[in-house]
């Protein structure tokens, strides 16, 4: 594999990284739990919130890139669900600390980064092929 193949084959794995987060983080949305104590640990037998993920890119001297999953920071807000079972005196729960339309964005960026590197993989076999049909 070349060296631009496997730069743009990094790139696939962060957009595919990338996806795998906002998706976690859309389907989990609604899992929500018991408020932390101000220690931040929750109640024994109690639920706790889903807690979001982000991705961090970074470069890698060379060439390509590289990944890390993290947390989001703060993980919950307070919301209103007196109904829940594990609802504060206040009626208060601890939801995921997600937005909607950033996951969105993320996973539009997910998208097309993942294409334009699927792009650069072509074009660079097209031009080994190339250079290995050429006559001397």
């Amino acid at each position: 594999m070349s060296s631009i193949s496997a730069i743009a084959l990094s790139g696939m794995m962060a957009a595919t990284r990338r996806l795998e987060a906002t998706a976690s983080n859309v389907a989990n949305l609604r899992t929500t739990g018991a408020l932390p104590a101000a220690d931040g640990t929750v109640p024994a037998g109690m639920q706790q919130a889903y807690t979001p993920v982000r991705v961090d890119q970074t470069d890698v001297s060379g060439g390509g890139t590289a990944t890390s999953v993290g947390t989001v920071t703060p993980s919950y807000t307070p919301m209103a669900d007196p109904q829940s079972p594990f609802a504060n005196a206040d009626g208060l729960v601890a939801a995921p600390n997600v937005d909607l339309s950033q996951e969105m964005v993320g996973l539009m960026i997910a998208r097309y980064t993942f294409t334009a590197n699927v792009r650069v993989m072509e074009a660079d076999d097209r031009m080994a092929k190339t250079l290995l049909d050429a006559k001397i």
